[in-house]
């Protein structure tokens, strides 16, 4: 093959110019959505030995959380994904006439295992000069060809993700709303919790009609107490190892206003619609129903002087009195699961629980509680 020296080194050095961007370690993105797809799998396959299990309760409630917690990582997954093959796609359209050149280049060189043979004007000197400046650039023009490869095998196989997971998101928020029905049933179904007695129900009903604000009708519960005689356990001592009540983030700490410049002394979680909410201790009920304009609140007493507030629920489990343990179901939040929506941005996160920690008749701050309030 002969082929003018000027042309083919001038075409490299331009080809050559601009490198291409390297190809990212964030082929993660497509490994991290399906390894959550694998999970999630898994948790649908569990959902038939939940329905049969002894404790059905707690099988289905470890199971709806599994559900969410795979659900929740294969959408980011799906939407880093997303973003992902949106880089390469406007790397690629930005770079159209230089991966051009470079393919160009790439065709006219001789692939075989042959040496090139380059004929200059200039005699055997600028044949030499030529074969030198090919032997400088050849291999930085097979790595850009490496990278270039590998942007494209990544590119294929996000698309290949996202088409085989869209089924996999579909068949588990069925699954979980199949999951979510088969607790309430569960829930209603169940008849050997503990129980401890309470307040006179005619007071509290006097004292629900009486409150004005979430503030007045928990102080009057603690004074309402007698002797409650809550779970035992180390409560105090659990301090920053509790799990939120939900899968969910942080949206408001204790203090910080809302748009409407509104402080409260309780974190407001953003979370996702008919998200499960667990106590994070094991507690006894003391109150459960709507309240006011907070939705359905459940009040929680994790032990002696303290009450957790739960606000926000769509539906809650349980009657006054029932002793729960520790990840024990207490509700479900508003609104169904479902579409993908713009998943991981925060956008998918439609609902919100306002959590409120009390000690005695004050509140305290949870976050010191809770573990990861920093999302």
């Amino acid at each position: 093959m002969i082929v003018r020296a000027p042309f083919l080194a001038a075409a490299l050095v331009a080809a050559l110019a601009v490198p291409l961007a390297p190809a990212r370690a964030e082929v993660t993105s497509v490994e991290g959505a399906r390894q959550s797809a694998n999970e999630l799998r898994d948790a649908i396959a569990a959902l038939r030995e939940a329905k049969g299990a002894r404790d059905r309760v707690a099988a289905l409630t470890r199971t709806i959380r599994a559900y969410e917690s795979g659900l929740g990582a294969l959408r980011d997954g799906l939407r880093r994904a997303s973003v992902r093959e949106g880089a390469l796609k406007a790397d690629f359209d930005t770079k159209r006439d230089r991966i051009g050149q470079l393919l160009a280049v790439m065709a006219t060189m001789d692939t075989q295992s042959s040496p090139l043979l380059l004929l200059h004007p200039d005699g055997p000197e600028g044949t030499v000069r030529s074969a030198m400046v090919m032997s400088a650039v050849t291999p930085a023009l097979q790595a850009e060809a490496a990278v270039l490869g590998r942007q494209l095998q990544e590119l294929a196989d996000l698309r290949r993700l996202q088409a085989e997971s869209s089924q996999t998101l579909q068949t588990g928020l069925a699954a979980a709303q199949e999951a979510r029905t088969e607790l309430s049933q569960a829930v209603q179904d169940r008849t050997d919790l503990p129980r401890r007695f309470l307040e006179d129900p005619e007071e509290l009903k006097v004292l629900l009609a009486s409150a004005e604000t979430l503030d007045s009708f928990a102080t009057g519960l603690v004074s309402m107490e007698t002797d409650v005689s809550a779970p035992r356990g180390d409560f105090e001592g659990a301090m920053g190892s509790l799990p939120l009540p939900v899968y969910g983030r942080v949206l408001r700490r204790a203090g910080e206003a809302d748009a409407a410049g509104i402080t409260r002394p309780g974190l407001v979680i953003a979370t996702r619609p008919a998200a499960l909410v667990t106590t994070p201790w094991p507690a006894t009920i003391r109150y459960r129903g709507p309240l006011l304009d907070y939705g359905n609140v459940m009040i929680l007493e994790p032990a002696t002087g303290y009450l957790l507030i739960l606000a926000g629920l769509g539906t809650v489990y349980g009657e006054t009195g029932d002793v729960l343990t520790a990840g024990a179901p207490v509700g479900l939040m508003t609104g169904a699961d479902g579409g993908a929506g713009e998943e991981g941005s925060g956008a998918d996160r439609t609902e919100t629980l306002y959590m409120e920690l009390r000690q005695g008749k004050t509140p305290v701050d949870p976050a010191p509680w809770f573990r990861e309030t920093g999302e």
